[in-house]
């Protein structure tokens, strides 16, 4: 069972858009040009990107994510995916593995590898300025497989 991976008291709603509505030709190339749009989930803004719910995905999806100034994205873990970062603005921290104890600082430029099952949550370093990713999933579903982690228990939720 999957769940939300944030609780439901600090959520920032996913802002519900029809993602197909971005989407050029489709005719086994897909493109979807730079928008100002956004939608919200666990705490960050994500530009409209390439997944399954707008595309012939069936493995991948990618976009890009914003942390705001001081921002969090809650404590989690991506069950059975991969996820491949690439900082483009900001300063980032990861708090990962049992109970959160490894800590791993990332700026604009650095490339960001998480394995499925690692639990983690990520910081805003700055209280001024975002952070910006290029987020990519071996998943074509984006967040449906993701489930909450509790750092004292040190177990999904």
């Amino acid at each position: 069972m999957v769940h939300r991976a944030i609780p439901e008291d600090q959520a920032v709603a996913q802002t519900e858009i029809d993602l197909k509505q971005f989407v050029e030709g489709g005719d086994g190339i897909s493109v979807i040009a730079g928008s100002e749009a956004s939608r919200g989930w666990n705490n960050n803004r994500y530009k409209p990107g390439l997944s399954a719910q707008n595309v012939a995905a069936s493995k991948l999806s990618m976009n890009v994510a914003t942390i705001p100034p001081g921002g969090v994205a809650y404590a989690h873990i991506h069950v059975d995916f991969e996820v491949m970062l690439y900082i483009l603005q900001g300063r980032v921290r990861h708090e990962y593995g049992p109970g959160l104890e490894h800590t791993v600082e990332n700026v604009a430029g650095d490339f960001i590898f998480i394995e499925p099952g690692v639990p983690h949550e990520v910081f805003n370093c700055s209280d001024s300025e975002p952070v910006v990713a290029v987020v990519a999933r071996s998943d074509a579903s984006e967040w449906e497989n993701i489930v909450n982690y509790d750092r004292k228990t040190r177990r999904p939720v």
